[in-house]
């Protein structure tokens, strides 16, 4: 990925240390400020230095570059681009686009990188590119998870004005109301563009089918599906049952451990928006879907761009049934495990 010259974030060189703001920077006002983003822009992407020594060149603190920089690409003097990968990411893209008709953006990840560095440099490619498709009037659909909440805090920033933010799912379970983590997950995104938030607060999965129906004639649930169906641009990972890192639905409560293997026997190996599969993208015949509260992977192909984000080996047979099921447009997901997804697959 192309930041204009570098990754983004907290610089290991720079040091712990601040000075007192300048008194300068405050007097001078917008136009002053206008002015120190720029350089401070300049020097950190185009002339590849630290927070500390941009800080010493401006005389401000260390916190005021990160403002600055904040500041620059919230109003367009930074621009975030994605530039062609090597031959062999081109050739997994063009595999996936054959086999599943996806746009997949793969990420090439240091070997013997951790799990949660793999996630990392999946979710700022992943957040790069939600930022550059989302526009003023759009909506930005969002299903909570562990994959989501780390790309939302890699989106930049940048002024929507009209723009929404909607939960694709319920979070609630018997042990918790979901709204906590749920909720930090939709304020960070909406915080991004300037934008609204339409909380769905429901759960994940109504204890009856029949609970769900009638919740689903309620006004103020009805307002947020009609919400939903205006997506634009929609945000998902997928979920895996079993595994080394079983995913939060399934190990969070959200689910008896009767149910859990309920749907092993029934051969689910994870889910897109809480909405269960199996490895051949079958799901309809699921019964507990008929509980659950996200869109269906029909629904979502009716969404005009669905980006589904995946990192690690784990989630390979929950991501070939999503893909199976049609549920994505773009796919951004770490090198090692798209190859091993189309090994699967053939």
């Amino acid at each position: 990925m192309n930041t204009g010259s570098r990754r983004r974030g907290s610089d290991p060189r720079a040091g712990a240390g601040s000075r007192a703001e300048s008194p300068a920077l405050i007097a001078d006002g917008a136009a002053r400020r206008e002015d120190l983003a720029y350089l401070a822009a300049q020097l950190y992407y185009l002339q590849d230095e630290t927070m500390e020594a941009i800080a010493r060149h401006l005389d401000v603190s260390r916190s005021t570059v990160s403002r600055l920089l904040k500041h620059a690409r919230a109003t367009g003097l930074v621009n975030i681009s994605l530039q062609p990968r090597g031959a062999g990411a081109d050739a997994l893209s063009r595999r996936f686009h054959q086999l599943f008709g996806v746009r997949a953006h793969v990420v090439a990840v240091r070997e013997g990188a951790t799990d949660v560095q793999r996630l990392e440099n999946v979710a700022q490619v992943a957040g790069a590119l939600v930022s550059n498709w989302m526009a003023p009037g759009q909506v930005l659909g969002v299903a909570w998870g562990t994959t989501t909440s780390a790309v939302v805090h890699h989106l930049v920033p940048k002024r929507a004005p009209g723009s929404a933010v909607v939960q694709l799912n319920g979070a609630a379970n018997p042990l918790t109301s979901g709204i906590p983590y749920a909720g930090s997950i939709m304020a960070a995104a909406a915080e991004a563009f300037d934008a609204r938030v339409h909380h769905f607060p429901v759960p994940a999965f109504f204890d009856y089918p029949e609970s769900k129906a009638v919740m689903w004639r309620e006004s103020s649930v009805r307002r947020v599906l009609e919400e939903q169906r205006r997506v634009n641009v929609a945000l998902f990972g997928v979920g895996a049952l079993s595994g080394p890192l079983v995913s939060h639905v399934y190990a969070g409560g959200y689910l008896a451990p009767g149910e859990v293997e309920q749907l092993r026997r029934e051969r689910v190996v994870g889910d897109v928006c809480t909405v269960l599969l199996r490895e051949d993208g079958t799901f309809a015949d699921i019964a507990m879907n008929a509980r659950a509260t996200g869109p269906t992977p029909p629904e979502l192909r009716r969404l005009e761009r669905r980006i589904c984000v995946v990192a690690g080996t784990a989630k390979v047979s929950p991501l070939l049934g999503a893909l199976r099921a049609g549920v994505a447009t773009d796919l951004v997901v770490d090198e090692t495990t798209a190859r091993a997804v189309i090994e699967r697959a053939g």
